[in-house]
C-alpha cells in the first residue's frame, strides 16, 4: 500500500486513466488476462474474506520502495523444488495480488468524485493568478507614469513646509527658556508673600521644563540653579513650619502642609514640626526665666546666657518666682495650644479628605498612598502627645525645684499650687497624663514648705493660747465654716475660671474643656490672687445678738417649736446637701433644753473663741492645699490632727488637771481621754525647758518637731468664787473644744475622701480616738468647779454636830440639809450669773449639777459613816434628811433621775442588814471605801451582829481593799 500511495504522490493528479497509463513496465500493474479477470470474478468478494487475504500478505512486502520482490521471493525457495507445493504458493500470491488490486480499484472509484473536484478548484486557481498577473502590470505602468509627473520643485516646497514648522516649534521652546530665566524674581516674590504652594508648583514646573530642554547646553547651568531654589524654598518652609508651635494660624499651617505635600514630604514635614515644638518649648521657657533673671539683676550680663536652664532657675529671686512662674505657664500652653490646633486641623482634613475619596474613588493608588500619609501623621501627632507634656512637665519641675519655697507666704504658696495644679489639668485634658513628674516636684515642695508652715502656725497656736483670755467670740447662731474666705472652695461651684483651690473636691468637672474654652482667645494662666476685701465675711455678731428682734425673742419663753426652721430642728446639717443623719433630737428633748439652756439672753449661737476661729481657718487653708495637691493629704491630715491635739491638750492643761480629783477614783477622765493625752504628752509636747546639748541629732530632731507645754493667760482668774472660779472662761474653753470637734466631724467626708486607701486607719483612729473624746473632757474641768462651788467640808462639820443616837422617832430634819440645800440654790442663783456672759449649754448644765449633786450625796455618805453612835431612830432621821434633800433639790434641777441617789439610800439602809447579808453586801458593794465599809460594821455591832461576826467581816473588809492597795 505504501508503494502505491509513494508512486500515486509521484505522478501527480491525473486521471486513473492517465495514471495507469504511465507507470513504468516494473511499476505498473499487469492487464490481467480473461483467465485472471475470470479468476478474480469467481473470487470471494465477501470484504472479510478479502480483507483477510490481506493480512496474511508478509510485512516486508509493505517496508519501502527499494524493495525486490522477485529477488526475495527467489532466495525463499528451497533447495529442493517441489512443484505441487510451488504450484500451490503461486495460487496464494495469485489470491494475495488479486484482493490488493481490487482493494486498489475499489479505493480510486470512491475517491473519482472528490478527485475531479479538486481539479476544477486548481483549474479556477489558475485563472485567478493569471487576472492578478495583468492587474499587477497595469498598475506598474500607471505608477511610472506619475512618477514622472511630479517634479523637484514640488518635493522642494514639502522640504521648506517641514523646516518652517521646525523653526516654529525652536522659537516656542527659547521662549519658554527666557521665562524659565526670569523665574527667580517670580519665586522671591511669592516667598515674600508666603504663597509656599505656589512657589514650589512653579518651581517643579520649571524643573519639569528644563528637563524637557535639557539638549540645550544654558538649560543646564538653569537646572543647577532651580534645584538651588528649591532647596531655599525647604529652608524658609521648615523656618515657617517653626512659627506654628508658638502661634497657630489656619491659613498659614494649611500653606505649609500644601508645600509639604507638593513636594511629597508630608511625613518628614511632621518629624520636623515635632523637633520644633520641643527646640519651641526649651526657647520658650529659657527665654521667659533669662528675662526675669537679667531683670533682677538689673544688667544686661551675658554671663546669665551662657547658662544652663537648670542653673538659671536657682537665680529668680522669691519676689519674681511667681510672676515668672505664671509667664512661665502662659508660654507653654501657647506652644500646647498650638500643638492641639495643629492636632485638629488634620482631624478636620482627614474628614474631608475621606469625604472627597468616598465621592470619587477613581486613583486607587493614590488614595492609598495618602491614606498611608495620613494614619503615620495620626499616630505620629498622638504619640507627640505625651512627649511634648512630658518636656513640659520636666522645665517646669526643674524652675519648681530651682526655688526654696519653704519661706514664702501661705497665699503666694497657694497661688503656686494653684498654677500646677491648673497646669495638670491642662496635662491631663492634653494626653490623659497624671502628671506624675508635676506631682512629685510639687509634692517635695509642699511637704518641705508644709513642714516649716505648719511648725510656725503651732508656735503662734501656742501664743494665741497663751495670750487668750477664753471670752466668747460673737458669732451668729447661723454661723458655718463655709461662710469663712478659707472654706469658699468647698461650697463653690467648679469651673475652669475658678482657681483649683477654691473648687470643691466633690464638684465634678465641667464638660468644656481648657482648651475648647480658650481655642480662641485669652490664657488658663491669667488668674488673679483672690482679694480678701471683694467680699465680707458676715459671721460676727454687732452686740451679742443678730438683731433687735432677737434680743426681744431671746426673753420670750416658748414651748412650740414651729416657729423654729426644719434645719434646726436638726442635731446635724449637711452644709452642702441640707440632709440630716438618721438620728435627730426628739423635740421633747429640744423643749426640754429650751427650758434647761442657761441662754434667755443669748441665741443658740456657737461658743467659739478668736483662737479656735483661727484654728478652724488653718484647716481651711490646710484643706486647700489638701485639695490642691492629693498626694500630701497624709501629711496635711497628720498637721491637721496635731492643731486639734495641741488645743486639746491646752484646755486640758489649763482647766482640767487637778491630780487631787484624779485620785478620787471616780472615773472623771476615761481611759480613752488619758491615753490620747498621754499620746500627745509623748508626741507632741517638748516637756524639757532647754535643749541638751550633748543630745543626739535625732532627739534634736524630734525635739524640733514638737511644741512647748502651753501656760494659762495670767489674765484668766479661777479661784474666785464669785465667778464659779471661772465657769465662764471653762465653758467657753471646753465648749469650743466641743465646737471644733463638731466641725471636724463636718469634715471627716472631705478628708476621708482624699486620704490614701493605706492611711485611712490613721484618720479613724484619730476621730473614734481624739475627736470624739473632746466631750469627754466636760467631765474633769466641770468637775473642778462642782468641788469647790459647794462648801462640802462645812456640810460635814454640821453632820458631825448632830446626835444620831437619839431614842425617839424625829419629825424635823437636821440643819445642815437645809445649809446644804442653800449651799445649791447659791450654786443655781451664780450660774445664773454666769450665764448672762456666757450661754450655759444643758449638757454642761447638767455636769454641772451631776458633779454637785454627786459630791453632795457622797459627802452625806462620808457624814453617815464619821458617826460613832447611830440607833434605829437615829437611822431613820438619816433617811428623813435624805428624802427632805431629795424633795428640795429636784425643785431646783431638772436631772432625773438624781445621781447616786441609790448610793446614799443602800449605804442608810445596810445598817439593817443581819450578819449573812452584810457579809454578801460587803461584797457586792465596793464602790464605798474601806472607812465607810469598816464604820458600818462598828456601829452595826451589838445589834445585829457581835464581836466574831465582826472580826469576819472586818476580815473580808480587808481582802476586799488590799487589791487597790
Amino acid at each position: 500500500m505504501q508503494k502505491i500511495k509513494s508512486l500515486m504522490t509521484r505522478q501527480g493528479l491525473r486521471s486513473p486513466q492517465e495514471s495507469v497509463n504511465d507507470l513504468s513496465p516494473i511499476e505498473s500493474f499487469r492487464i490481467p488476462t480473461k483467465e485472471e479477470l475470470r479468476e478474480l470474478h469467481e473470487e470471494p468478494t465477501d470484504p472479510q474474506a478479502q480483507q483477510e487475504i490481506i493480512n496474511s500478505i508478509e510485512e516486508v512486502y509493505f517496508s519501502n520502495d527499494s524493495f525486490d520482490i522477485v529477488k526475495y521471493e527467489l532466495e525463499r525457495l528451497p533447495p529442493v523444488l517441489n512443484l505441487q507445493e510451488l504450484e500451490e504458493y503461486r495460487d496464494k500470491l495469485k489470491q494475495q495480488q488479486a484482493a490488493v488490486s481490487k482493494k486498489v480499484a475499489d479505493l480510486i472509484l470512491e475517491k473519482q468524485p472528490a478527485y475531479v473536484e479538486e481539479l476544477e478548484r486548481v483549474t479556477s486557481l489558475q485563472s485567478g493568478l493569471q487576472l492578478a498577473a495583468v492587474i499587477c502590470t497595469n498598475g506598474r505602468r500607471h505608477l511610472n507614469i506619475a512618477k514622472e509627473g511630479f517634479t523637484q520643485t514640488s518635493l522642494g516646497l514639502l522640504a521648506n513646509q517641514r523646516k518652517r514648522q521646525l523653526l516654529i516649534g525652536l522659537l516656542k521652546s527659547l521662549r519658554t527658556i527666557k521665562t524659565l530665566q526670569r523665574t527667580d524674581v517670580r519665586l522671591s516674590e511669592m516667598l515674600e508673600e508666603e504663597d509656599y504652594p505656589g512657589a514650589i508648583q512653579l518651581c517643579l514646573e520649571c524643573q519639569k521644563a528644563a528637563s524637557t530642554f535639557k539638549h540645550y547646553s544654558c538649560i543646564s547651568e538653569l537646572n543647577s540653579k532651580l534645584q538651588d531654589t528649591l532647596e531655599q524654598i525647604e529652608e524658609q518652609l521648615d523656618v515657617a513650619l517653626s512659627k506654628i508651635c508658638k502661634n497657630f494660624d489656619i491659613n498659614h499651617y494649611t500653606k505649609v502642609q500644601q508645600a509639604y505635600r507638593l513636594l511629597g514630604k508630608t511625613q518628614t514635614a511632621m518629624d520636623q514640626l515635632h523637633m520644633h515644638f520641643t527646640q519651641a518649648i526649651h526657647n520658650t521657657v529659657f527665654q521667659v526665666v533669662l528675662g526675669y533673671v537679667e531683670l533682677c539683676a538689673g544688667n544686661t550680663d551675658t554671663k546669665f546666657q551662657k547658662l544652663q536652664y537648670k542653673d538659671l532657675c536657682t537665680h529668680i529671686t522669691s519676689d519674681s518666682y511667681i510672676p515668672c512662674l505664671a509667664d512661665l505657664c502662659k508660654a507653654l500652653w501657647e506652644v500646647m495650644l498650638s500643638y492641639y490646633r495643629t492636632m485638629q486641623w488634620h482631624e478636620n482634613h482627614d474628614q474631608d479628605e475621606a469625604a472627597v475619596v468616598s465621592s470619587d474613588g477613581n486613583n486607587v493608588v493614590g488614595t492609598e498612598e495618602n491614606s498611608f500619609d495620613r494614619n503615620y501623621v495620626k499616630k505620629k501627632l498622638e504619640h507627640g502627645l505625651s512627649r511634648i507634656w512630658q518636656d513640659v512637665q520636666l522645665k517646669v519641675k526643674t524652675y519648681l525645684l530651682g526655688t526654696d519655697l519653704s519661706n514664702f507666704k501661705y497665699d503666694d504658696f497657694i497661688f503656686v499650687l494653684d498654677v500646677i495644679s491648673r497646669l495638670m489639668q491642662v496635662g491631663e485634658e492634653f494626653c490623659g497624663s497624671k502628671s506624675e513628674v508635676l506631682q512629685e516636684s510639687i509634692r517635695k515642695q509642699s511637704v518641705n514648705y508644709f513642714k516649716t508652715y505648719h511648725r510656725t502656725r503651732l508656735e503662734e497656736l501656742r501664743m494665741f493660747l497663751e495670750n487668750e483670755t477664753w471670752e466668747l467670740c460673737p458669732v451668729k447662731s447661723s454661723f458655718s465654716i463655709l461662710q469663712l474666705h478659707e472654706f469658699k472652695f468647698m461650697e463653690q461651684s467648679r469651673s475652669p475660671s475658678v482657681s483649683p483651690s477654691k473648687q470643691p473636691a466633690s464638684a465634678v468637672s465641667s464638660t468644656v474643656t481648657l482648651f475648647e474654652q480658650y481655642c480662641n482667645g485669652g490664657n488658663p494662666f491669667e488668674i488673679q490672687a483672690d482679694s480678701k476685701d471683694d467680699e465680707t465675711e458676715d459671721v460676727l455678731a454687732s452686740n451679742g445678738y443678730e438683731s433687735d428682734e432677737q434680743e426681744k425673742s431671746a426673753y420670750q419663753e416658748y414651748d412650740s417649736d414651729s416657729d423654729v426652721p426644719e434645719e434646726l430642728k436638726r442635731d446635724y446639717v449637711d452644709e452642702q446637701t441640707g440632709d440630716a443623719p438618721i438620728k435627730s433630737v426628739s423635740r421633747e428633748t429640744l423643749r426640754s433644753r429650751k427650758r434647761s439652756d442657761y441662754n434667755l439672753n443669748k441665741v443658740n449661737a456657737p461658743i467659739l473663741t478668736n483662737t479656735t476661729l483661727n484654728v478652724i481657718r488653718l484647716v481651711g487653708k490646710y484643706m486647700q492645699m489638701m485639695n490642691i495637691l492629693k498626694p500630701i493629704a497624709f501629711d496635711v491630715i497628720h498637721f491637721m490632727s496635731q492643731l486639734f491635739d495641741y488645743y486639746l491638750y491646752a484646755v486640758y492643761t489649763f482647766f482640767g488637771r487637778n491630780d487631787m480629783f484624779e485620785s478620787t477614783g471616780l472615773g472623771l477622765s476615761s481611759s480613752r481621754l488619758r491615753t490620747t493625752l498621754n499620746r500627745i504628752q509623748e508626741s507632741l509636747i517638748d516637756l524639757e525647758v532647754s535643749a541638751d546639748p550633748s543630745g543626739t541629732l535625732t532627739a534634736a530632731e524630734e525635739r524640733k518637731e514638737k511644741v512647748p507645754s502651753p501656760h494659762l493667760s495670767h489674765l484668766v482668774v479661777l479661784t474666785s468664787g464669785n465667778s464659779l472660779y471661772g465657769l465662764a472662761e471653762r465653758v467657753v474653753a471646753t465648749e469650743s473644744l466641743v465646737f471644733l470637734a463638731e466641725q471636724f466631724e463636718f469634715l471627716q467626708p472631705h478628708l476621708d475622701a482624699v486620704m490614701p486607701a493605706a492611711k485611712k486607719p490613721f484618720l479613724q483612729q484619730f476621730y473614734s480616738q481624739t475627736v470624739s473624746t473632746a466631750s469627754e473632757l466636760r467631765k474633769p474641768v466641770y468637775w473642778i468647779v462642782a468641788a469647790k462651788a459647794i462648801d462640802y467640808e462645812q456640810m460635814l462639820l454640821l453632820m458631825a454636830n448632830v446626835k444620831w443616837d437619839v431614842k425617839e422617832i424625829m419629825s424635823q430634819h437636821n440643819v445642815y440639809v437645809d445649809a446644804l440645800l442653800k449651799e445649791f440654790e447659791e450654786f443655781n442663783r451664780r450660774l445664773n450669773d454666769v450665764s448672762k456672759r456666757v450661754r450655759i449649754p444643758l449638757p454642761v448644765s447638767n455636769i454641772l449639777w451631776e458633779h454637785c449633786i454627786r459630791l453632795a450625796n457622797r459627802t452625806l455618805v462620808e457624814g453617815y459613816a464619821n458617826v460613832k453612835k447611830c440607833s434605829n431612830e437615829g437611822r431613820a432621821l438619816m433617811q428623813l434628811d435624805f428624802q427632805q434633800f431629795l424633795m428640795k433639790l429636784e425643785k431646783l434641777t431638772d436631772i432625773r433621775p438624781i445621781p447616786d441617789k441609790e448610793f446614799v439610800e443602800t449605804y442608810i439602809k445596810a445598817y439593817y442588814l443581819t450578819e449573812n447579808d452584810m457579809e454578801c453586801w460587803i461584797k457586792e458593794h465596793r464602790e464605798y471605801s474601806t472607812k465607810q465599809l469598816t464604820n458600818l460594821v462598828n456601829i452595826c455591832l451589838g445589834t445585829y451582829i457581835n464581836k466574831k461576826a465582826r472580826q469576819k467581816l472586818l476580815a473580808t473588809i480587808d481582802d476586799i481593799d488590799r487589791p487597790k492597795r
